[in-house]
């Protein structure tokens, strides 16, 4: 599904990822984890095409990017919390646009069917600047599914969510990905969230992969008994 090779990226002075390997399987649950500034966002801004390595190689669903990025990017869904929504539509305008762009066959239905796979039908018709942040995180979600991606690429999906809501956004994702087989890279600063939906571990440090493991492996590996302590291990070394 994805084959990150050798991934390097430098902002002026600031070596922001460097050496940087990564894979996901098909069907593969992966999250991308570390702290704040260790290089997790802008990784993931390379594997999706949305900025261009210094070095290295990148090869998704088959296409080498940059040039193959275009094809990649039809089997490919995003969504991030802090990504705003056009705030003049409602809700399933908002969704029947980003429907369409895919080129959905049923854009009314196939937006309808993602509000009730994550619990939220009665934002239909809600303004877009009406939602709290949460209900956009959930709108977000949808969007990014809709078209029944091969990969899902998630950044902080539950950052801004209670916790029953982010129960719900956890079950509508594990429907879509038990029923499509879809591949997931997932960033979260919520150890216990990744724990329950990702059966592998990359910890990113100072820009460089530490561990790439199985959860209970990579505590191991730390000398901790949950990744919530080698998560902050590595974030107080990062301030040092």
């Amino acid at each position: 599904m994805l084959v990150a090779r050798g991934l390097r990226k430098r902002f002026r002075k600031t070596q922001a990822v460097d050496g940087v390997d990564i894979t996901v399987e098909v069907g593969e649950r992966v999250a991308l984890l570390g702290a704040n500034g260790a290089g997790k966002t802008t990784t993931l801004l390379m594997l999706l095409g949305a900025i261009t390595p210094d070095e290295g190689t990148i090869d998704l669903l088959g296409y080498r990017l940059p040039h193959g990025r275009s094809k990649a990017m039809r089997s490919v869904g995003f969504s991030a919390g802090y990504l705003p929504l056009p705030d003049r539509l409602r809700v399933i305008e908002v969704l029947r646009v980003f429907a369409d762009f895919y080129g959905v066959a049923d854009a009314e239905r196939t937006a309808r069917a993602g509000l009730e796979r994550f619990g939220i039908s009665h934002l239909a018709n809600d303004m877009a600047s009406e939602l709290s942040s949460g209900q956009r995180t959930l709108v977000a979600l949808v969007k990014g599914t809709m078209h029944s991606p091969q990969f899902l690429v998630l950044d902080e999906p539950t950052a801004s969510l209670d916790p029953d809501v982010a129960a719900r956004a956890r079950r509508g994702l594990e429907d879509l990905m038990s029923a499509d087989n879809t591949s997931l890279l997932v960033t979260s600063h919520n150890m216990t969230e990744v724990e329950r939906i990702c059966e592998r571990v990359i910890f990113i440090s100072r820009g460089t992969v530490v561990a790439d493991g199985r959860p209970a492996d990579v505590a191991t590996q730390f000398g901790r008994d949950s990744l919530e302590a080698v998560f902050l291990q590595l974030a107080s070394e990062e301030d040092r």
